[in-house]
């Protein structure tokens, strides 16, 4: 390196934060409200420790694993999408971003599949704060995975037009952003509500 020149750098390598910058300031901001709901669910699991281990001992873990395996395969496919589309290969991003909304789809089915046991076993929002809080902050959360399917719905069909503008670029981007967002979030609820 010539003196007083600072490194370029490797050909390829980008700096940019992905994305639009709105999508990090939701993404700050939901991390911060779903930081209060985690904390919430700590401490009633320390002040009402037996209840909550004796209604945690009756939800699913089998489910509850395989809804995180459903958004981690999600967010490899997700993640590799936003890698093909980066590298023009629209068709293939297409590809993985509908396998990505079938992973999102069986989440939900799966959820239902859950709720359906617990509310026939009536156990409901009104039994205790244990399901009070399982009901609630899962269905927040599979509000966003709604959101997520939306967006990958437009990030479909944005990579569909065949043009690569930076529009484009940060519509995928952002959407990816928010996918992991959404995984990140099920995976501290799942062992918040179903391990600990």
């Amino acid at each position: 390196m010539v003196e007083g020149t600072s490194p370029q750098p490797a050909v390829g390598h980008t700096t940019h934060l992905p994305g639009e910058i709105g999508i990090w300031i939701f993404v700050c901001g939901d991390l911060m409200v779903f930081t209060l709901f985690f904390v919430l669910i700590a401490l009633g699991n320390r002040d009402q420790a037996a209840l909550f281990a004796q209604s945690r001992a009756l939800l699913d873990v089998r489910l509850g694993l395989l809804n995180t395996l459903l958004l981690l395969t999600g967010s490899w496919l997700v993640a590799a999408g936003v890698g093909d589309a980066r590298n023009d290969q629209d068709a293939r991003a297409r590809v993985k971003f509908a396998f990505a909304i079938g992973c999102a789809l069986g989440f939900i089915a799966d959820k239902a599949i859950e709720w359906s046991a617990l509310l026939g076993a009536g156990k409901t929002p009104a039994t205790n704060d244990f399901y009070m809080y399982y009901y609630v902050f899962c269905g927040i959360h599979l509000f966003h995975v709604v959101l997520a399917i939306l967006f990958l719905g437009a990030m479909i069909r944005a990579c569909a037009r065949g043009v690569r503008d930076a529009g484009r670029d940060r519509l995928v981007e952002s959407g990816g952003v928010f996918w992991h967002l959404v995984d990140l979030l099920w995976i501290v609820l799942f062992a918040l509500l179903y391990l600990i």
